[in-house]
């Protein structure tokens, strides 16, 4: 275990939560869409810890990566979407569903520029986010397509679940909830496993802040919710990573055991003409390496990160989700120092105020949540006639 907290606060676990999944995020985008292989050839080894771009000073004009600067501690779109929907909570201080996309999430990607790292310049954040993000604006503000099945017809990739920790902090320690939650949100946004994805992602958060949580008991909350190809594919990548404790041998072995489940194909940046269809037999590969690589990290951020980034493909969404749950089960002392506080200033972000403004929104809505749970037992008490 990374921190010397037995329990830690739930402000500690939000915060290393966020700022765990920030950490991860910038750590993975120089390397994101590489292979283990091009990884170790392009940085004499394994990285570990931030990196420059991989074209260096060409990274505004150099394919296939250009205009984003990806490297030197810049977080990427996982990040952004994660502290929009963070602003979607500060405004509604409750539980979120497809509707608060449309309501609150859309608004703020057309309507208000922020700093984006990668552009290094102030831009609306609907001229970052990837194709399958836009879907959303494109579906709801310009369709008028119910929220709820906006997601029908989009890609079916990682895009809902890379930023769905806060439903987990929402939720925490109540995977259910965060389970179900997450799928109703992501409704707007995937279908599909995509969307599945979005929900188990949600629950390991949401498990992690359990007292006395480990690795191996995130990995079986997330099993006991997980649906079709998603819990096969977890339950297939975790049964491999648990014969590891270092990440250098369980590259191989896990990009192996998720590649029936994975549909984009061996060259990442070239997927099949089957990639990214729905179906109920195949899974994200993002999800399933996170969790196998929680298992090999034994919650240590650095190893679990690490083996995250060092996988390749799409591993800076692979880093955010264990970068986050590794956060949520240990607080945020589980985070190095060196790196958050280099990806903050890098990234021009404060990374501490959200993680505030959601663990006193987290509060809120539990306190909503218990009189909402006597309510009912009052009037179910009357009912029965008790």
């Amino acid at each position: 275990m990374s921190s010397t907290l037995t329990h830690p606060s739930l402000e500690d676990r939000t915060t290393g939560a966020l700022v765990g999944a920030a950490v991860g995020d910038a750590l993975g985008g120089p390397v994101e869409g590489w292979t283990p292989e091009a990884i170790e050839e392009r940085h004499g080894g394994r990285v570990r810890g931030i990196v420059e771009p991989f074209y260096k000073d060409d990274w505004k004009t150099a394919r296939p990566i250009a205009p984003y600067h990806k490297g030197d501690g810049h977080v990427t779109d996982d990040t952004l979407m994660t502290h929009a929907l963070i602003r979607v909570y500060e405004k509604v201080r409750d539980h979120l569903d497809a509707y608060a996309v449309a309501d609150h999430l859309v608004p703020d990607l057309i309507t208000t520029p922020r700093w984006i790292p990668e552009l290094e310049a102030e831009a609306l954040p609907l001229q970052r986010i990837f194709l399958a993000e836009k879907w959303i604006v494109a579906r709801i503000h310009y369709g008028h397509i119910d929220p709820r099945e906006a997601g029908v017809g989009n890609i079916v990739n990682c895009g809902a679940a890379m930023y769905m920790a806060p439903v987990g902090a929402v939720n925490a320690g109540n995977p259910l909830k965060a389970y179900n939650e997450a799928l109703d949100v992501a409704g707007a946004h995937q279908s599909s496993y995509g969307r599945e994805a979005a929900g188990v992602f949600a629950a390991a958060v949401a498990a992690a802040y359990k007292p006395d949580a480990t690795p191996t008991t995130v990995v079986e909350e997330a099993l006991a919710l997980a649906k079709d190809g998603t819990r096969s594919a977890i339950e297939a990548v975790c049964e491999v990573a648990s014969r590891y404790d270092d990440f250098e041998e369980a590259l191989a072995p896990l990009r192996h055991t998720v590649t029936p489940f994975d549909t984009v194909g061996p060259d990442y940046r070239k997927p099949s003409l089957g990639a990214r269809r729905p179906s109920r037999l195949h899974a994200i590969e993002e999800l399933p390496i996170a969790l196998g690589m929680l298992l090999i990290g034994g919650g240590d951020f650095r190893q679990t990160v690490l083996g995250s980034v060092n996988y390749g493909r799409d591993c800076d969404s692979i880093a955010t989700m264990s970068g986050s749950i590794v956060g949520a089960l240990y607080g945020e002392g589980a985070v190095p120092k060196e790196w958050s506080t280099e990806v903050a200033r890098a990234s021009r972000l404060d990374l501490h105020a959200p993680a505030r403004a959601l663990t006193q929104v987290t509060r809120e809505v539990h306190a909503r949540d218990l009189e909402r749970r006597r309510a009912h037992e009052s009037a179910f008490a009357t009912i029965a006639g008790r």
